[in-house]
């Protein structure tokens, strides 16, 4: 099936999200669609699939105009989605949730879950998906749950199909199955639209390439353009996409973490007797594969998890035992690893997010009162400082773009005395533009003689942030390495492998990596 879209523009209020937007999707083809968070690429494909209707433009399948006044209008004319954030029911079964929306019955109007599952069964047969019918999707990991969201659209015969950022919630393993999955699926003929702002990803799986910015097209790429000149489309602008720093300059602050163990509700043990200091004016970005203790390890520093042992001492001062408030009125700043459930209330304003911890005392609350000018004023400078792209400090926060939504967190937790900041997973589905801004933000708090405690899964945000990386596998720390450790080293780490036991990496070897 072709798709064609045709002067599709879309308004909310003065806000133009999509400004006449043409864009044409061949059978057997993966279309990238390329831009910054905000620039529009979601709007136009919840227009495509009938969640927004356009106010201008026509949508076309193999060249007959088709008008979808909700998704079920989409899917019966041949169009999936994948969205960013699944839609998903969590206490349903795979099958439950497969057949939702649709649902076939057999006699006395009893749901025919058989036929579900048959279909589970085979749409994961023929893709290797692995995925039982009758699991609930709550009790599933993420790259698992994505797979139940493709079998969906699958399950109705989509020959057109819109990945929406995909790979936000992914660790590179799940990304990389994604890619085989979605070549295996232009292979049988379908028209893929695949929504992303990541230039790696756009490279290895585009066969076009379209590039959307503040809800126009801007041009066209090949995937065989470079990351600089992807990255200048995207932003309007030269893009540096590596990180400058000097040399670490160590001070007298110092994050020490000695025997520290966390053990999550069921008694399984998350963190293993961890042990590693930072020293003020340094990064340690803490690496692995996602779920090997890292989100465990962050909420321990900043007193997120309730069963831990061990020390964690700030300047000399033990923050075990004491509580979140506590921790963070000694200085630390927290970015968390999910910003829309841990670090924003999505209803509030920007103003309120940017003092969401600040609500104690001077200068914001005086005599029990909410000090709104001075609040105001403080939203308008951190909005300009941190380059939040808002139509004003009013605007609530949950429809910012999820660049922006980071940089509010940042703001926040960058504009008090600190004396260690932990930041976890602070660019995920974050655009490159914001990733620079980011990564400039992270240097220059370590550049001030602060520690930086850094957790990624992307290892090239790793090797450029860090002064040493500490790998993670299974609770235990692997190894604490150089950030100029050959990339290979880090990737045995990742799977297990201590460094000493990494080819090239013996006794014979220290000079070279000296």
């Amino acid at each position: 099936m072709r798709l064609e879209l045709r002067g599709i523009t879309k308004r909310f209020g003065a806000l133009v999200a999509n400004d006449h937007i043409d864009l044409v999707v061949e059978p057997g083809e993966i279309h990238c669609l390329l831009g910054e968070n905000g620039a529009g690429k979601s709007t136009l494909m919840n227009v495509l699939y009938g969640l927004y209707q356009a106010d201008e433009g026509q949508i076309l399948l193999d060249d007959e105009v088709q008008r979808f006044d909700g998704p079920g209008d989409a899917m019966t004319a041949g169009i999936g989605m994948v969205h960013q954030h699944f839609m998903l029911v969590p206490v349903f079964s795979v099958a439950e949730n497969v057949m939702l929306g649709h649902e076939s019955t057999r006699t006395a109007g009893v749901l025919d879950l058989d036929s579900a599952r048959a279909k589970v069964e085979e749409i994961s047969a023929r893709f290797g998906f692995q995925v039982d019918p009758d699991a609930l999707v709550e009790d599933l990991p993420v790259g698992v749950q994505q797979r139940v969201e493709i079998i969906k659209a699958l399950s109705r015969d989509a020959d057109v199909l819109v990945f929406d950022e995909p790979t936000a919630v992914l660790t590179p393993q799940e990304t990389d199955e994604l890619m085989g999955i979605m070549r295996q699926l232009r292979d049988e003929g379908a028209a893929i639209v695949f929504i992303t702002h990541k230039l790696r990803e756009v490279r290895a799986v585009a066969d076009r390439i379209t590039v959307v910015r503040h809800g126009k097209v801007v041009g066209e790429a090949s995937p065989t353009a470079t990351d600089a000149e992807l990255a200048s489309l995207m932003v309007g602008r030269a893009v540096e996409l590596t990180v400058r720093k000097e040399a670490p300059r160590a001070t007298e602050n110092e994050l020490a973490v000695s025997d520290l163990r966390v053990t999550g509700p069921d008694g399984q043990v998350l963190v293993d007797d961890v042990s590693f200091t930072v020293r003020g004016g340094e990064v340690l970005v803490v690496a692995g594969v996602q779920g090997n203790g890292q989100t465990e390890l962050t909420e321990a520093l900043v007193g997120l998890q309730d069963t831990v042992t061990g020390s964690v001492r700030l300047d000399g001062q033990e923050l075990v035992g004491r509580s979140v408030r506590r921790i963070l009125d000694a200085g630390v700043g927290f970015v968390p690893e999910d910003r829309t459930e841990d670090g924003l209330v999505g209803e509030f304003t920007i103003a309120e997010n940017l003092v969401l911890d600040r609500t104690d005392g001077p200068p914001f609350v005086r005599r029990g009162a909410l000090q709104l000018a001075v609040r105001d004023e403080f939203a308008r400078e951190k909005v300009a400082e941190f380059d939040v792209r808002t139509q004003g400090i009013e605007t609530r926060v949950g429809r910012l773009s999820g660049g922006n939504q980071q940089k509010v967190v940042l703001a926040r937790e960058l504009s008090r005395e600190l004396r260690l900041l932990v930041a976890a997973q602070p660019t995920r589905g974050v655009d490159v533009g914001s990733i620079e801004f980011i990564h400039k933000r992270i240097v220059e708090t370590r550049d001030t003689g602060i520690p930086v405690v850094v957790v990624s899964t992307e290892l090239d945000e790793a090797v450029a942030l860090a002064d040493r990386i500490m790998v993670m596998y299974r609770g235990r720390v692997v190894g604490i390495v150089p950030a100029d450790t050959p990339r290979d080293v880090l990737g045995l780490m990742m799977a297990g492998i201590a460094p000493e036991d990494a080819p090239g990496t013996g006794p014979e070897n220290e000079g070279d990596a000296a």
